[in-house]
């Protein structure tokens, strides 16, 4: 019976065979499904990242002219003020009574300055058309001319007892409060909060890049927030650590603050470049390399990237290894990782 078995067995054809032994032995090529875009020479906004601090273009610390006790303080830290605002007031007494006296002293001097020049022939109605020379000589003599400084002065120390915005902007720094004295110290620090200057520093080898008037974009860490704004000055040394320093003006920038530490970004397009997404790029033999689809196939093509942003390469073919590179080649630019030279691939639909 089991000689009948074997026979039976071994007598079957290739017909014969079991399903699933067919099964293992058929042989499927692996097949990576890819994205692809059509490669085309554009503008290539190349960028230089750093880090920069933000200036107030336009600051200032505020100090009393005199010296007093605090009397009226109507703004605190943070508070936005236009230009002529009161931002506090001094006692201003002292001031008043010695503004009295110098307008009383002025009214004093004026009688003798008119006497001395009616000893010298001159009516009072024609004081108007007394010659300079003469006025003036008078005005000594009669201590006039030193009695209109000193009433100048009193009303310059009586309006310097009110402190007022000299810009608008908002109040910083404020320490004082109301009825503590002030000897000349800065009460506070009014920043004009409308435009900011940022300072960064840029390596000496990237001074080619910079120039004035080009656009800079900045940008609070943690922040998707970007203010646009123009490089202003460029400073032409480099200093110990091999770095230069510029400054770009950064308009309309409310939201921001004075001292923020931002990230800068510096533009520039290069005219004619074949660009392609990052992704496209991989590493093999320690080589940049990306893939060409032609005919269902993903050819390895070696090449150089010349310049990089944060989104993309420009590239160029690495012509020491044969390779070339031209408008409207397939460039595959997403499931390359795995990806040899000859591998089957399928365009994945849009």
């Amino acid at each position: 019976m089991t000689l009948a078995v074997l026979c039976l067995a071994a007598c079957k054809g290739p017909q014969e065979q079991d399903p699933e032994d067919a099964s293992k032995l058929a042989y499927s090529p692996e097949t990576n499904e890819v994205e692809v875009i059509t490669l085309r020479r554009t503008s290539f906004p190349m960028q230089l990242v750093a880090n920069g601090k933000l200036v107030a273009a336009q600051r200032s610390a505020l100090s009393f002219r005199e010296s007093g006790q605090i009397v009226d303080l109507p703004v605190q830290n943070g508070a936005s003020v236009a230009r002529g605002a009161v931002l506090a007031r001094l006692d201003d007494a002292e001031q008043r009574l010695a503004l009295e006296s110098a307008r009383i002293e002025l009214a004093r001097t004026r009688l003798e300055y008119l006497d001395v020049l009616a000893t010298q022939g001159w009516a009072v109605a024609d004081s108007a058309s007394v010659p300079a020379d003469v006025r003036e000589l008078a005005g000594i003599r009669s201590g006039y001319s030193n009695a209109r400084n000193d009433y100048a002065r009193a009303q310059r120390a009586l309006e310097g007892t009110v402190l007022r915005a000299p810009f608008s902007g908002k109040v910083a720094d404020l320490q004082l409060k109301k009825w503590d004295r002030t000897g000349g110290d800065p009460l506070c620090t009014l920043i004009a909060d409308g435009t900011y200057d940022v300072t960064f520093s840029a390596l000496e080898s990237e001074y080619g890049f910079l120039a004035r008037g080009q656009r800079v974009s900045v940008s609070p860490f943690g922040s998707e927030r970007r203010f646009a704004g123009q490089i202003r000055q460029i400073n032409p040394t480099v200093d110990r650590n091999g770095q230069i320093s510029v400054t770009a003006t950064i308009p309309g920038a409310a939201g921001l603050l004075d001292g923020m530490n931002v990230k800068v970004t510096v533009d520039k397009d290069l005219p004619a470049q074949l660009v392609v997404p990052k992704s496209a790029v991989v590493i093999r033999d320690g080589l940049e390399v990306l893939f060409r689809h032609r005919g269902g196939k993903a050819e390895w093509v070696y090449v150089h990237t010349v310049n990089a942003n944060s989104e993309s390469f420009a590239v160029t073919a690495n012509t020491d290894r044969g390779a070339t590179l031209n408008e409207g080649d397939e460039i595959i630019v997403s499931g390359n990782l795995n990806l040899a030279d000859g591998s089957t691939v399928i365009v994945k639909k849009q």
